[in-house]
């Protein structure tokens, strides 16, 4: 008995013997073949590491171009031929180096090319954000990124970006790596590498730049089209500079006192020299472009972009506009912008950002649009800017909507509002003059002030004036609201202001403005192309009394003459003039059928214009405009009324 017990116990232990050692075989296999996996992954992975030498210009296929409308004229043109020149690390200031280790990897000398702490910092901004809004790629995954992998997030992408950075670590120390960095990330105007960049914004080398200047670059990497000082999102990229800024003041790379000074410094960008047409047009396309395709792809597959533009319009805008800007010069009035667009298809026919972009210089107190009268390259068309009264016709709408018409009567009369924003709003019209019992009618083809803010807060009501012009395509409208809206208080744009005028001219069907008809591949496949539909936002009863009532020349006349800039003989035209609080912009936007003309005139730092409403300064661009496009049709004529008002006919 105890013999078999004893036997009992070796096999137990026999067997327990075999089952560890089994799985000890089975744990190496395992492993093993985990190390194999591993080990092709970097195999293959890694074949294309990058060299020292690999870090040099690339040959690109085939330059995107971007067309007018006649499919000939070529407005701009974004080819690969990188211009790029080599430095060394020891010939890049030490801003910049700083400057980008803030704003994009601070830990590069701690980590082995993926940083853990900077994933975890992005799932948690992630989480707490419910979306992917924050990056954890480092200076080296951002190296390979840019010199070998696509756009794609895809999880072989990013397994191959990890394993090609664990070796680009391996095989580099941080300071060749940082500066193959520095010489190879692309920064907009096709510079590539950081003295290029150098030349191309400031003309300077890369030693010499300033603090503020390499924060502007370091910004550029993050979205070099997008934040181009060249397009129309300016601001953003001085925003992005102060917070590069910033983070250099938390990590300790510079005192307080030297980031509050680079904030402060005016910076002067060098003038873009390849030749461009229709230049704030062209490089606004060219960053919805880069925001959609990416840089790299419109350099290399040739794609040919064929957009609304007619070219020998807009070649007439910008004279029209360089010509009387000069004028409106004596009325201290220094730029002006124009947007003409097609109401029926929502097509941008002409778009001109300012009255000069290759102008020589800058004034050298210009950053910005702060403390600079006119800037070149800033895009006016698409910058906010308050419409004065040229917002009043969407109150209007709204109240015909709800059943009042021309015929409707409010009292023009000294009128204490209540208390807004703080204090009692009295307004005033623009002649201090009271007109006692006026028609709708008459009260808007007047523009009076008093009358207008009646008709907003007791006939259409504050919220649903705001959500008419929200439904016209105005995006920029922010609360809290109060009665001024209806004078135009609150900042719009001017191409978004030229679109909702283009739905009243459209019998109350808007289409969101159209810059791209369609982009074709090198093989002359479209890959995009406009399918634009119109949406119904007003009743045809109600855009036929703004059409009749902003066309009509008898009602307008006791405030603004007989044959002022806003008559055309034998024309139907509907105009709308908009002067802001303290003159510092004027506008003027009318309309046909067939043609919306959107004017701004102001100066880029909001300085007032001397005491002159709108019409002063927008109406002889718009007048003259208009008269181009009325001279290359017949008469149309808007819808007519269901009831009309019998004065109209007296």
């Amino acid at each position: 008995m105890a013999e078999r017990k004893f036997y009992r116990r070796v096999y137990q232990r026999t067997r327990k013997k075999r089952l560890f050692f089994l799985c000890l075989k089975l744990l190496g296999f395992g492993l093993l073949s985990l190390f194999a996996v591993g080990l092709f992954l970097v195999i293959s992975y890694a074949k294309d590491l990058p060299r020292p030498d690999d870090f040099k210009e690339k040959v690109v296929a085939q330059s995107t171009k971007i067309y007018a409308r006649d499919g000939q004229t070529v407005l701009y043109e974004i080819y690969g031929e990188e211009k790029r020149t080599v430095v060394s690390l020891d010939q890049v200031s030490p801003y910049l180096k700083d400057a980008l280790l803030a704003a994009e990897d601070a830990d590069f000398y701690h980590h082995r090319g993926v940083s853990l702490k900077g994933i975890a910092r992005a799932v948690l901004a992630d989480l707490k954000f419910l979306s992917p809004s924050q990056g954890a790629s480092t200076i080296s995954q951002q190296l390979i990124r840019s010199s070998y992998l696509g756009r794609e997030k895809t999880g072989a992408r990013k397994t191959r970006e990890v394993i090609l950075t664990l070796e680009l670590e391996r095989r580099y120390s941080k300071e060749q790596i940082l500066e193959f960095y520095l010489n190879q990330i692309p920064f907009g105007r096709n510079a590539y590498g950081i003295e290029s960049a150098s030349q191309s914004y400031f003309q300077k080398s890369a030693r010499d730049l300033s603090l503020a200047e390499a924060a502007v670059l370091v910004s550029l990497i993050k979205a070099p089209g997008h934040l181009s000082p060249d397009g129309p999102y300016r601001d953003e990229l001085f925003s992005r500079k102060d917070y590069v800024l910033q983070r250099m003041i938390d990590l300790k790379f510079i005192t307080p006192a030297e980031g509050q000074l680079a904030k402060e410094q005016i910076l002067k960008f060098a003038k873009i020299s390849q030749k461009i047409r229709a230049p704030h047009f062209a490089l606004w396309i060219k960053s919805l472009l880069e925001e959609k395709y990416g840089e790299d792809f419109l350099k290399e597959k040739g794609l040919k972009v064929y957009t609304t533009l007619d070219w020998k319009l807009q070649e007439s805008a910008e004279k029209i506009v360089e010509e009387r800007v000069k004028i409106n010069q004596s009325y201290h009035s220094y730029n002006a912008a124009v947007v003409i667009l097609d109401p029926r298809n929502g097509e941008i026919l002409a778009l001109v950002g300012s009255k000069d972009f290759f102008a020589d210089s800058y004034p050298s107190d210009c950053q910005s649009g702060k403390n600079c009268l006119f800037e070149p390259q800033f895009n006016v068309a698409l910058a906010s800017r308050q419409p004065g009264s040229s917002f009043k016709p969407f109150v209007y709408a709204t109240a015909f909507k709800k059943g009042f018409d021309d015929k409707t009567v409010v009292i023009d009369e000294q009128t204490n509002f209540g208390e807004w924003g703080g204090k009692d709003y009295i307004p005033q019209n623009y002649d201090g003059l009271f007109r006692g019992a006026v028609t709708l009618r008459r009260a808007l083809a007047q523009s009076l002030n008093i009358p207008s803010i009646k008709v907003l807060l007791n006939l259409a009501g504050l919220e649903d004036s705001i959500q008419t012009a929200k439904d016209l395509g105005l995006t920029t409208l922010k609360p809290p609201f109060g009665p001024s809206i209806v004078l135009g208080g609150y900042e719009t744009k001017l191409l978004e202001m030229a679109s909702a005028y283009g739905a009243f001219a459209n019998n109350g069907l808007w289409l969101k403005p159209v810059s791209i008809l369609r982009i074709e591949d090198d093989k002359g496949k479209v890959i995009e192309e406009n399918k634009t539909s119109p949406r119904r936002v007003l009743e045809t009863r109600v855009t036929a009394l703004i059409n009749d009532i902003l066309s009509d020349n008898e009602a307008r006349s006791a405030m603004f003459g007989p044959r002022s800039l806003l008559f055309f003989e034998n024309y139907r035209v509907a105009v709308k003039t908009g002067t802001t609080q303290s003159f510092r912009d004027g506008w003027t936007i009318g309309y046909t059928p067939s043609v919306v003309i959107g004017v701004w005139t102001g100066n880029n730092d909001n300085s007032p214009m001397r005491k002159e409403p709108g019409i002063v300064f927008a109406g002889p661009i718009f007048h003259e405009l208009m008269a181009n496009s009325l001279s290359r049709s017949l008469p149309e004529p808007f819808p007519e009324p269901e009831s009309l008002n019998p004065e109209r006919h007296q």
